[in-house]
């Protein structure tokens, strides 16, 4: 399998526009799953160039030491994580996302005024097993929920990650199937947020969930990722509403 750099999946996810022709929404890009920090904060980000209902969008995720949730993004909350997430979340902030190559493995993230995080991310023998296993299953597999989620109770323990679900229910009520092909760890991680350090890469001692949706136990970072909501729920939008700063 050829080497493909983090960088090169996602300036190939800038330049897609094709999405499946199904009736679910879809989102495609790539993502930083989780990071846990030794401050108690954890972040998290998303790019999703292509989008079912909408532009494009990032997003990135913050959950303080106290255990709140808000999620910043730079579309409206109804395009954005917060459609499916909101029901979790203390806020969902509409704002300028910035996301910077620095080099083929290295991300800087932002969000003027409130975050300012570098990433640098590698392969271990669990992410590259991983990636292996997901580049050859068939397309149409990963439309069965029970395949999928005994793919990622293998997944979860060998990347140090904890329990995974690749299906199931998100915080607003859809059903979620996600189909990420390409994993990296996040091997350093500075966060600078609300001008106070956050501190270095920890693991968790234990595992949030929003819903259905496991955080990783330590920094994960998924590219050439599709994620599909077949169900339209009565709640489709964000139950917590947006604000410009």
């Amino acid at each position: 399998m050829a080497t493909t750099t983090p960088q090169e999946c996602a300036v190939r996810a800038e330049a897609a526009a094709d999405m499946p022709p199904d009736p679910a929404e879809h989102f495609a890009g790539y993502a930083v799953l989780g990071v846990p920090l030794s401050s108690g904060h954890y972040l998290a980000f998303r790019c999703f160039p292509s989008s079912s209902i909408g532009p494009g969008y990032r997003a990135v995720w913050l959950r303080t030491p106290a255990g709140q949730w808000t999620v910043y993004a730079d579309v409206p909350p109804e395009q954005s994580c917060a459609r499916y997430f909101g029901a979790a979340l203390a806020q969902a902030v509409t704002a300028r996302v910035d996301a910077e190559w620095a080099g083929p493995r290295a991300l800087k993230v932002g969000v003027p005024g409130v975050v300012s995080w570098e990433l640098e991310l590698g392969v271990s023998w669990a992410t590259a097993a991983a990636t292996a296993a997901a580049l050859r299953l068939p397309s149409a597999v990963w439309r069965r929920d029970g395949v999928v989620n005994a793919m990622g109770r293998m997944m979860g323990p060998a990347l140090g990650a904890g329990r995974m679900k690749l299906a199931g229910l998100v915080p607003n009520g859809q059903r979620f199937q996600a189909r990420p092909l390409r994993l990296w760890t996040v091997t350093h991680s500075r966060a600078v947020i609300g001008g106070e350090d956050a501190g270095i890469l920890r693991v968790l001692p234990g595992q949030e969930h929003l819903a259905d949706f496991w955080l990783p136990r330590r920094g994960l970072f998924v590219a050439d990722v599709g994620i599909r909501f077949p169900s339209t729920a009565a709640h489709a939008g964000s139950r917590k509403g947006g604000k410009t700063p």
